[in-house]
């Protein structure tokens, strides 16, 4: 691909720039606006081609500077995953400063009923580790702002802020390779709180003083990613090569941690793909050898799949899976539905006009309210927790049966259920947060 550059910025010849050539434009912005820079890499292909297309810059068009690489390395992981990100940080040590993270945060996991997070790298389990810890790593003692209160995404919040004063930086930039295709919620992570965008620009979010993300291949598309890899010969993860072999649809081809809710189905592809961290990995995090038996059956949850035993209403199951938990975990479901049941019968939740008139069709006792406090042309709808519903607004409404999902999918925080943390859990997090950024002053 032929490009004409002035000052390092990409220029053509009235023709509509592609994604590749927007992203030049969009680089150049970053290197010219933020003295400390650094990306997050997964080991994924998303985030790989970010950080290809970083150190292509950086050596085309600012020889001499450097940027960071923030990797979080959670212990278990494809084998196929962890030789890619070796040979990416070996092969580009002259551009690149490494941070690559072995800390005991807490991870969520979905494959335990007793659980609702495990450790990487957890030193009183040393003996139970799937692999070596890599050399170099930055392990717990390296951060005072460190707590084993901390979940992994907090973390990376703190690890920002640690960086921007190690570099004693004017303005820091966390490069991330995110791309609205994915989901809606990345699309909304990019188009919502315009307050929060850097110089107007969308794709560059603050999130704390002086310090923000930014998003340059927002509008890539799958195929524009792969397209790239073989178009300019970059290195990638060869995982994907294996995923397409087993029959995975190229939209579900994903590196994650393999214990969080969204990689529940692909946990038996571990069996197939990489046999040897398979048998070790079975022995590390409770409950995931049942979890890829089970994954895509009603036995955890799926909706589809699910089916109510004879005799009992939903109320009656959950009660009866509810009896099976240990007592803190029952007790954490309980408060969630007393939380919910109060919404719906205080607050009500926000329905579309045509859902509220199938409830009524229906023959199902609401109240209509005029108005909610929130930013929505939706009407808040009062009413009593139904034990199923049969509408296909089902995650909208509330039933019993969606609580029955929420246990057999291990949904601890009751995601399912539309739960968001509670403002007391986000004031928590935050005094934690400030404390700990107070001690690094």
């Amino acid at each position: 691909m032929e490009i004409v550059c002035k000052n390092g910025v990409p220029e053509t010849t009235g023709q509509p720039l592609n994604v590749y050539e927007q992203t030049q434009n969009r680089l150049e912005k970053v290197f010219s606006s933020f003295d400390n820079i650094y990306v997050s890499f997964s080991g994924g292909k998303d985030s790989g081609v970010l950080l290809q297309l970083c150190i292509e810059y950086i050596r085309k068009f600012c020889p001499g500077r450097r940027i960071g690489v923030f990797h979080l390395d959670y212990e278990v992981q494809y084998g196929e995953t962890i030789r890619y990100v070796d040979e990416v940080l070996a092969s580009n040590s002259d551009v690149l400063d490494v941070y690559r993270i072995c800390v005991p945060f807490k991870v969520p996991t979905c494959t335990s009923m007793f659980q609702k997070y495990w450790r990487p790298w957890e030193e009183e389990k040393k003996d139970c580790w799937v692999r070596e810890m890599p050399a170099g790593a930055y392990t717990y003692r390296d951060f005072p702002f460190f707590s084993r209160r901390m979940w992994d995404y907090d973390f990376q919040r703190s690890f920002g802020r640690w960086l921007h004063r190690l570099k004693k930086a004017k303005r820091t930039c966390c490069l991330v390779g995110i791309r609205t295709q994915e989901s809606l919620n990345r699309w909304r992570t990019l188009h919502l709180e315009k307050a929060r965008c850097f110089k107007r620009t969308k794709w560059i979010k603050s999130w704390d003083t002086s310090i923000y993300n930014a998003y340059p291949i927002y509008d890539w598309l799958t195929t524009d990613v792969w397209t790239a890899n073989g178009k300019f010969h970059w290195p990638y993860n060869h995982l994907y090569d294996l995923y397409y072999q087993a029959g995975v649809p190229l939209e579900k081809q994903r590196v994650a941690s393999p214990f969080i809710s969204e990689a529940r189905t692909g946990l038996s592809l571990y069996r197939a793909i990489d046999p040897d961290m398979w048998g070790r990995m079975i022995g590390r995090v409770n409950g995931v050898n049942f979890t890829a038996i089970y994954g895509n059956t009603s036995a955890v949850g799926c909706r589809q799949k699910i089916q109510l035993p004879t005799g009992y209403t939903w109320a009656d199951y959950m009660r009866f899976l509810l009896g099976t938990l240990p007592e803190n975990v029952r007790q954490n479901y309980l408060n969630k539905l007393e939380v919910s049941i109060q919404f719906w019968r205080e607050k009500g939740g926000c329905l579309a006009d045509e859902t509220i008139e199938k409830l009524r069709a229906a023959g199902i006792p609401i109240v209509i309210g005029e108005k909610s406090n929130y930013k929505t042309d939706k009407k808040p709808v009062r009413m009593e927790y139904m034990d199923d519903s049969d509408l296909s607004e089902f995650k909208e409404l509330p039933t019993f049966k969606r609580i029955c999902i929420c246990i057999l999918k291990n949904d601890h925080t009751c995601k399912y259920m539309g739960f968001a943390p509670s403002k007391m859990e986000k004031e928590k997090r935050r005094l934690v947060m400030e404390k700990y950024s107070k001690l690094m002053l």
